[in-house]
């Protein structure tokens, strides 16, 4: 009787080791296939990203080192940018950004209004 109870023990550590084996397996597999796949930028998503660099261009003072910026926003109803907030180093360039794209109506329509989005903005010196 001991001996059958050692060998059934023996094949339930077996079965347990090999489904710990295949759980792992499956584990890195997911999230392999999870880590390669990549969202590509939409046509939409370029459009208005070119068109608030539009909005952004020849500002009214001389800029002189690159700045980066952090632009939070949403788009209303009526597609105009709402400005929530500027994150920069530099006081006057986020009035610019502010002031240059808060309520400014935008061509292209947004799908997701009412969400919020966050948009890096890199203001060059010119050179």
């Amino acid at each position: 009787m001991l001996v059958f109870n050692i060998n059934s023990l023996i094949k339930n550590q077996t079965i347990m080791k090999t489904i710990k084996i295949l759980l792992l397996v499956v584990a890195v597999a997911f999230s392999s296939v999870l880590s390669a796949s990549n969202n590509p930028k939409s046509e939409k998503s370029i459009a208005i990203s070119e068109e608030i660099g539009k909005l952004l261009k020849n500002p009214n003072f001389t800029i002189e080192k690159d700045v980066l910026a952090t632009v939070k926003v949403l788009f209303n109803d009526n597609n105009e940018i709402v400005v929530v907030s500027v994150d920069c180093e530099e006081k006057g360039i986020c009035s610019f950004i502010k002031s240059r794209l808060n309520y400014k109506e935008l061509t292209d329509d947004v799908n997701n209004k009412n969400r919020y989005y966050i948009v890096p903005v890199r203001v060059t010196a010119k050179k």
